[in-house]
């Protein structure tokens, strides 16, 4: 796919002046059948423990939860005994505004090769900072926590710039073992385009951090050949389907929060065209006045904020199977979405009186959610 310049493009869709009165009257109807009335849960919700500012957890295959808090804690939470320990051994972070230490995630060999990845935010020279994301082996102790090995650097946003937001950073392996990325445009727009930086882009990497020879852009050399797709804001949900699909859920600007499915290769759209705009007013042309963009499976305006995304597969929600489970920060709420090939809807949404920063599956098949902020809670949905 070719992507031609952010200017050209620009001056050429400038006209569009975001789709005109009958694409925004299409864009509302879109949205009000996307948008489902408040629902009663048909879960109850039990809370295990608190933890500071959390941003991500991660089930072991013993059962056990590895948690992030963003000022550079990792800690291991036991459902069982509801006690919780500190694994020690992550390097500094750069902590403040929407940085510090991110996702978690096990190797999907963990049971053998002992391997976690983590991502955190990273202060460089002059002010700057970017993302990175290590791996390290987790040497559990008997007193309920443990220490990592000494870690290893494996990825890291380039270039380093100011700013203490849209570092996204989420992983995810995929069914094939590969790892997965999501790199935010670090609120500067125009990288998303730019392939000569990885920011607000989705990257593939093999395990050890190396770049397989079958990336879209490998041929390019240097930070091009990590990149699976471009055109990015703030992807903060990162997961696969049954089928093996990837997909994420991105923040818009002001309006345009996303759902979408990740091709290799594919250009998204960021900042040429968005569903939402800018915060200062300024319109962003919409992506149907853009084809050569790839437009969002479904897209929200008012926003949800979504935090985090999962696929149901478990039995004690038969209802949920399928589906995709989201986390609402600006909503307060937990997001069901259907799929039907490559098109979504929202199918139902929950009131949770909380931001909820990460949601989980849980190997019994339920459903566990980390409240966002101070003191936050952990919680277990179970069906009622």
């Amino acid at each position: 796919m070719r992507h031609p310049s952010l200017l050209a493009i620009c001056l050429a869709l400038a006209a569009c002046q975001n789709g005109g009165p009958a694409a925004a009257s299409a864009r509302a109807d879109a949205q009000a059948e996307s948008r489902s009335a408040p629902a009663t849960p048909p879960f109850q919700a039990t809370a295990f423990a608190r933890f500071d500012e959390p941003w991500a957890m991660s089930f072991l295959p013993d059962g056990r939860l590895l948690v992030t808090e963003k000022a550079g804690k990792l800690k291991l939470f036991d459902p069982a005994t509801r006690a919780v320990g500190t694994v020690t051994g992550i390097p500094e972070v750069a902590y403040g505004g929407q940085g510090g230490l991110g996702d978690v995630v096990a190797h999907p060999d963990y049971a053998r090769n002992g391997w976690i990845y983590f991502s955190y935010a990273e202060a460089g020279d002059g002010g700057t900072r970017g993302a990175v994301v290590a791996r390290a082996r987790l040497m559990l102790d008997a007193n309920g926590g443990g220490r990592l090995s000494v870690p290893e650097t494996i990825w890291r946003q380039t270039p380093k710039v100011q700013g203490r937001g849209h570092y996204s950073h989420r992983i995810a392996f995929a069914p094939d073992g590969k790892l997965f990325i999501s790199s935010g445009e670090r609120q500067k727009f125009d990288p998303a385009q730019d392939m000569q930086a990885n920011l607000g882009k989705i990257i593939r990497l093999n395990d050890d951090g190396g770049i397989p020879a079958d990336n879209p852009f490998a041929a390019q050399g240097g930070v091009a050949a990590q990149v699976w797709s471009l055109g990015h804001r703030n992807v903060l949900g990162l997961a696969f389907d049954a089928q093996g699909r990837l997909w994420d859920n991105e923040m818009g600007p002001k309006g345009g929060d996303e759902v979408n499915l990740i091709v290799r290769g594919d250009n998204y759209g960021y900042p040429i065209v968005s569903n939402g705009d800018h915060y200062d007013g300024r319109p962003i042309p919409d992506h149907d006045t853009a084809p050569q963009y790839h437009a969002p499976a479904i897209s929200w305006t008012p926003v949800i904020s979504p935090s985090s995304l999962v696929f149901y597969n478990g039995n004690l929600f038969p209802q949920w199977q399928g589906r995709a489970l989201i986390g609402g920060l600006s909503s307060e709420a937990l997001v069901v979405v259907r799929f039907d090939g490559s098109s979504a809807r929202e199918e139902t949404r929950y009131d949770m009186g909380q931001r909820i920063r990460e949601i989980e599956q849980g190997p019994d098949g339920a459903v566990w959610l980390l409240e966002d902020g101070g003191n936050a809670r952990l919680l277990k949905l179970t069906p009622r």
